[in-house]
């Protein structure tokens, strides 16, 4: 679990604790150990600054000068090519949990997508490997990524998941 601490200023000026708690993991049924957790949101409609850190985002996919802090659990790759994984349950699953983001991932290439952000990447646990178009690069906890709107996936091909923390900053220009 990840334990979300966030900090505020008091009426008086002072700064105060206003939230200490484990994140809440949303976790995927038809894509077996899949897990994701918001951290905090900011800016826009994103609800990160309502008295709530548990609420959903309206979307995933920041605009301009809002961001999303999330971690995210990754399956084995071998979920994936388990005869009882149903690839339309999972993106019908993704569409209603993943708002905004969900929708960029593309059918033809399972996994890659491009989000309008610069999304600033932890490796937490596990390995992990980033797929990008031209370059494959494999990471490990500590790896510290800055993914640029550019075309990738995430694949896990070692038999334990993999957790990263990644936020997402709406692009300015």
């Amino acid at each position: 679990m990840v334990r979300r601490v966030v900090t505020a200023v008091s009426p008086e000026g002072r700064s105060r604790l206003a939230h200490d708690a484990s994140v809440r993991q949303t976790h995927h049924q038809h894509t077996p150990g899949f897990a994701y957790g918001v951290v905090w949101s900011s800016g826009g409609e994103m609800p990160g600054d309502t008295a709530d850190p548990d609420a959903a985002p309206r979307r995933f996919v920041p605009a301009a000068g809002e961001s999303l802090a999330l971690t995210v659990t990754f399956p084995p790759d071998s979920v994936f090519f388990d005869p009882s994984f149903d690839p339309a349950a999972a993106v019908a699953e993704n569409l209603a949990n993943l708002p905004g983001l969900a929708e960029m991932f593309e059918p033809e290439a399972p996994g890659m997508h491009t989000t309008p952000t610069v999304d600033y990447v932890v490796i937490l646990d596990g390995g992990v490997v980033l797929e990008l178009d031209d370059d494959v690069v494999t990471l490990v906890p500590g790896d510290i990524v800055i993914q640029n709107g550019t075309r990738h996936a995430w694949r896990v091909p070692s038999d334990k998941p993999a957790t990263i923390l990644v936020v997402l900053s709406g692009k300015t220009s």
